[in-house]
């Protein structure tokens, strides 16, 4: 399985956490990592992801839109196990109840992206912090603790490919 674990893009200040939205920067990053992202799928063989969940905050679902408006026809729903607030552990059980097999992008926020990222390559020594809108694509043998191996990381605003 193919997991895609992106930031959300850069978002506006707001009292409500929760109703934060995107910025206008926010939303060109996104847009124009989903095209490097698109490419570096190609690049590789890797298919184009077939679901995208996204936590019920604002700027995660404006995140997850943009990304969906680019890859067509693929599924776009909330999970919960996506909050700032949630542990690893949600996240492998929402990965697992999901049941796709190819490519499923979870879109969420700091801290848990990076313990999601340090649980499943085993250590962050070879991942730049993922910053809004960043991104990182790992294939996933198991759902575990050092299961997954390290295929691409992109930042904006070049979204330049790093390994």
């Amino acid at each position: 399985m193919i997991v895609t674990l992106w930031r959300h893009g850069e978002a506006e200040c707001g009292a409500n956490d929760r109703l934060r939205q995107l910025t206008s920067m926010g939303r060109d990053d996104v847009g124009a990592g989903c095209v490097q992202f698109r490419t570096a799928c190609n690049a590789r063989g890797i298919t184009p992801p077939q679901r995208i969940l996204h936590s019920p905050w604002v700027r995660t679902i404006q995140t997850a839109k943009i990304i969906a408006a680019v890859f067509g026809p693929c599924t776009v729903a909330v999970e919960s196990a996506l909050r700032p607030d949630s542990d690893v552990p949600a996240v492998d059980a929402a990965i697992c109840a999901d049941g796709v097999q190819e490519h499923i992008v979870l879109v969420s926020h700091q801290p848990l992206v990076s313990r999601v990222v340090d649980h499943y390559l085993g250590g962050l020594e070879s991942m730049p912090f993922l910053t809004p809108g960043g991104l990182i694509t790992m294939s996933l043998d198991r759902v575990s603790r050092g299961g997954a191996k390290l295929l691409f990381w992109a930042l904006p605003p070049t979204y330049e490919e790093g390994i």
